[in-house]
């Protein structure tokens, strides 16, 4: 039997959040212990983590009274646990019978011994398996992403999410996604959980770094699969999305590129980039999408200052 914590951050999900423990509830559990199954609900007004299904799930509700974010509630709920395996799960996911059992016998088996995180197969509405695993980014896709290169010229400036793979076999990758995110607590310690300067956004890839600078690998099982609607709740407020995207890179930017490289960085996406996303949005007849642009970059504007060759982010 393996011990498993599971944490879900839950913002106004509606009933994806209930369907998400409904399907975990139904998983196989024959060689599966689940410790405690954390709700951390961040100021939600729609009601979705209230009167809430337990049925044999170790269920605990945390009911923060404003948004802390996705990377502080995700250790705030780790933190109420002890198992030695923790998985971080997406409320818009939907999980299948092996989605549990599988990734778990996979770490707990001798080859691997070095693998601290695992993410497994994710199908999207259309039935499609998603393209769920990155490389590291270095500067310049960064850079080419900003300018939009990557989708223009996806052959010469490939991004870092690996779309040039089907995701039909399991192999060792830089990063799996964070809507299907399972680490041994004894890493999660290790590393001091995730970096809460982060509010949402980039805090998994950020880890998975770190865990690789570690001396950790992470692994891609497609022999379980799971649901994932992507895009979750966030679609609700898409300027306050796009902001908290590019703060995160540029966090990230600083915290693993040189001030040289980081800097460029910082340059593509706050003189490149916003003009480059309106003529899209307007090119495409998507006024609406102009417009959060706009607004998530005055946002950024008037919520940061630029100070030297820092960055500084006033809450």
């Amino acid at each position: 039997m393996t011990d498993l914590d599971i944490v879900t951050v839950n913002w106004n999900s509606g009933r994806q959040l209930a369907e998400c423990l409904a399907s975990l509830a139904a998983t196989d559990r024959t060689r599966v212990t689940l410790g405690r199954v954390v709700v951390v609900d961040n100021a939600s007004s729609d009601g979705s983590a209230e009167r809430l299904e337990r049925g044999d799930l170790p269920l605990e509700i945390i009911a923060n009274p404003t948004n802390r974010g996705f990377a502080a509630a995700c250790n705030q709920g780790a933190r109420a646990g002890q198992s030695p395996y923790i998985l971080f799960l997406n409320p818009d996911t939907r999980l299948e019978f092996e989605s549990l059992a599988a990734p778990l016998a996979l770490l707990e088996s001798p080859s691997a011994a070095d693998i601290g995180i695992c993410g497994i197969q994710l199908v999207d509405p259309a039935g499609r398996v998603a393209r769920s695993c990155a490389r590291f980014p270095t500067a310049g896709q960064l850079i080419a992403g900003a300018a939009g290169l990557d989708r223009v010229l996806p052959r010469a400036f490939p991004g870092f999410i690996m779309r040039d793979w089907d995701h039909l076999q399991s192999r060792r990758v830089d990063h799996v996604i964070g809507a299907f995110y399972l680490v041994r607590r004894s890493l999660f310690e290790q590393l001091g959980g995730f970096d809460e300067r982060y509010f949402v956004y980039l805090e998994d890839l950020d880890f998975s770094l770190r865990a690789r600078e570690a001396g950790w690998h992470s692994y891609f099982l497609a022999s379980a699969r799971a649901f994932h609607r992507g895009g979750g709740t966030s679609d609700q407020v898409r300027a306050e999305r796009l902001l908290y995207l590019l703060r995160g890179r540029l966090h990230y930017a600083r915290r693993h590129f040189s001030p040289a490289r980081a800097a460029a960085v910082r340059v593509a996406t706050l003189s490149v980039e916003p003009v480059v996303r309106v003529a899209a949005a307007l090119g495409g007849g998507a006024p609406r999408q102009a417009r959060d642009t706009v607004r998530a970059y005055w946002m950024l504007a008037t919520r940061a200052g630029l100070e030297g060759s820092t960055l500084r982010f006033r809450e």
